[in-house]
């Protein structure tokens, strides 16, 4: 029996692969370091797990929920747009799935008919292509230049606009780049999109996690035109360490979230029940205290590892990351100071070689570079970059 169409047709998660790689050779007893996933390093905090405790002895959790998640939760994540991004939200304004990546899927099958346009700024996160292309979307893919801090105007995006054009996604601050759109630039790609009827999926899943001073905010609080053409996908993994958790949402206009609701229904009923419990008590515990906590560390890792990438032969930063917890050197020069044909070709290179494994770029829509994630703690990340660069300065020995 053939396969379908829509799986041949679909590419694996490069970054899933890449894990998997890293996986397969510790257990060959290698000594591998993975900088491939986009996972704190930590624990959920003490405060949601033992909230989590208490809520499963009380048989909270346990059973079936609405489709679109349970009421509790809903108004917890109203409250916290409203005290956090003075957005105002309704119940009916609410989807909560299994993961943010869930989230997006149900958009893109909710939307899209085939032939439909959807504006995908490169590099990107890489399921963004291969969800569209799945409801049969067509990703139009356009390019951001590190040398600009990867910056997306109406400019640019008028050079792609076409009568089929009728998403766009934006993700800030951005995996892998680390970039930050600012006030500015929001506002007149907002404004943009609301002048020729494009909707915005704005994936805000790392807006808690900035340096050095930056601020970032949710899209929908430029204005109340801009929110109603706004659909906003947040979750819980990133700023409260909860990625097993699996729990993301939208918020949109109601006429959206009933579509979500109703696929939702048939795919997989409902986020599991005790994860909803576990996200209430993040909202509603002590949580600034332990995002924050969190946050600043991220923030010295950032600082560390920028600085050790920089000591790699080759490697090329042209802008200090703002968010996110991800490097994105452009390693061009490095791949041929080694004698590889392309930065993939290193990419692997590290893996077998130097025992340290990045993402290749190719991945996210940009073949010259390569990311690291510094989820990890400091000296991980150094020993890392030792490994590379006493690798490259080998190569260059020769």
């Amino acid at each position: 029996m053939e396969l379908a169409n829509r799986i041949k047709k679909m590419q694996g998660s490069q970054t899933s692969a890449a894990a998997a790689k890293a996986r397969a050779l510790q257990a060959q007893g290698i000594d591998v370091i993975s900088l491939a996933v986009g996972e704190p390093d930590f624990n959920t905090p003490d405060y949601i797990l033992e909230q989590v405790k208490e809520d499963m002895s009380a048989g909270r959790g346990h059973h079936y929920t609405d489709s679109t998640g349970i009421t509790p939760l809903k108004q917890a994540i109203i409250d916290y747009h409203a005290e956090y991004d003075k957005v105002n939200y309704t119940l009916d304004q609410v989807f909560i799935a299994d993961g943010a990546k869930m989230v997006l899927y149900y958009t893109f099958q909710s939307l899209l008919n085939e032939g439909d346009e959807v504006l995908i700024p490169a590099p990107y996160w890489v399921s963004y292509v291969d969800q569209v292309k799945m409801a049969d979307g067509v990703p139009v893919i356009f390019e951001t230049l590190s040398s600009d801090n990867f910056r997306i105007t109406p400019e640019l995006l008028d050079q792609h606009v076409t009568d089929k054009t009728k998403l766009l996604v934006l993700n800030t601050p951005s995996n892998p780049t680390g970039a930050i759109m600012s006030e500015e630039d929001a506002r007149a790609v907002a404004q943009y999109c609301l002048d020729h009827n494009i909707l915005v999926v704005a994936d805000e899943i790392y807006y808690r996690l900035v340096y050095n001073g930056h601020q970032a905010q949710s899209i929908a609080a430029i204005s109340p035109e801009v929110k109603e053409n706004t659909i906003v996908i947040n979750g819980f993994s990133k700023a409260y360490a909860m990625t097993g958790w699996r729990l993301g949402y939208a918020l949109a206009d109601n006429k959206y979230v009933g579509a979500f609701a109703k696929l939702a229904s048939q795919i997989n009923s409902n986020p599991a029940g005790i994860s909803q419990f576990a996200a209430l008590a993040a909202l509603t515990g002590p949580r600034e205290e332990a995002v924050e906590a969190m946050r600043k560390e991220f923030e010295n890792r950032l600082n560390a590892a920028y600085e050790e990438v920089l000591t790699i032969p080759g490697f090329r930063l042209d802008f200090k990351p703002q968010g996110a917890f991800y490097l994105f050197p452009d390693a061009t020069e490095t791949a041929r100071l080694c004698g590889y044909e392309s930065v993939t070709d290193l990419a692997n290179a590290f893996i077998d070689e130097a025992h340290v494994v990045g993402v290749p770029g190719v991945a996210f829509g940009k073949a010259d570079h390569i990311r690291f994630s510094y989820a990890t703690n400091e000296e991980t990340f150094a020993e890392a970059m030792k490994r590379i660069r006493e690798f490259v300065q080998g190569k260059m020995a020769k």
